[in-house]
């Protein structure tokens, strides 16, 4: 019995270890944002939406999926990004209020509830009206009828759609302001005449239920020309840009030449 006893103390603290070893793991991670341009189908520029890098000193030329490190951090810390990102988005406002383009930032259901609460949080958005809250799809969302009553946060954009749970139940639930279409979704659809007739048939659907559609990933100059004949809003993708360090922002394109 007392054997029985030792082993199961034995076992949980070597799990108790391996928790405070994977918990220092995502503390010591660190952080670093660039932008990538988003272009509606005529060329000019909507928005910019920002993007995490996460890297580990250890192995700093290794980058870790950001979704992965969102959903290993906690609440507060998530909140602490969220309030990071938001102060060097004010650094440029100029930019942003100057050519009339926008800021997208992701963000996780469980996440914009707990902003709610936030102060320093609310305080920022409430001065920055060109950003815009992306919710993604990694993490449970929550129901519709939460977010509907979130004003404070100003219209919300749907991000991947067409993966997890960002799927026709989301739509039907809620208005979004702008719904951003997942690349592996596009691309699928696009490998035949029948599923290029149904991506134009699916985005007339999407617009009854949004401002307009944002395709992702679009990677060729083929990939472009069917979102500009398709009824897209926008793109975003390697063709047209690849990520971009903040530092750069003010030289960015205003249109595609």
């Amino acid at each position: 019995m007392k054997f029985k006893q030792i082993t199961h103390r034995l076992n949980t603290l070597e799990a108790s270890v391996e928790s405070l070893q994977e918990r220092r793991f995502w503390l010591q991670c660190q952080r670093q944002y660039t932008f990538q341009p988003i272009y509606k189908i005529d060329g000019h520029l909507m928005a910019i939406e920002l993007l995490t890098v996460v890297t580990h000193p250890d192995e700093p030329e290794i980058r870790i999926p950001p979704d992965r490190y969102f959903t290993s951090i906690s609440s507060r810390s998530r909140l602490m990004v969220i309030e990071e990102q938001l102060n060097l988005l004010a650094q440029w406002e100029s930019i942003f209020l100057g050519y009339g383009i926008l800021a997208s930032v992701n963000v996780d259901g469980p996440t914009l509830l707990a902003m709610k609460q936030h102060q320093p949080i609310l305080a920022l958005i409430n001065k920055m009206p060109w950003v815009r809250f992306e919710l993604v799809e990694h993490i449970t969302q929550p129901q519709a009828i939460t977010l509907a009553g979130m004003h404070e946060f100003g219209p919300l954009w749907l991000d991947d759609f067409g993966t997890g749970v960002a799927n026709f139940s989301a739509l039907s639930e809620m208005r979004y302001d702008y719904i951003k279409v997942a690349r592996d979704l596009f691309i699928m659809l696009r490998t035949s005449d029948e599923g290029r007739n149904l991506f134009t048939m699916l985005l007339q659907l999407m617009n009854r239920y949004c401002k307009g559609v944002i395709v992702e990933g679009v990677e060729t100059e083929a990939e472009w020309r069917d979102v500009q004949e398709s009824p897209a809003f926008a793109a975003q993708g390697y063709f047209l840009s690849r990520p971009i360090p903040f530092e750069q922002l003010e030289n960015v394109l205003t249109r595609l030449s």
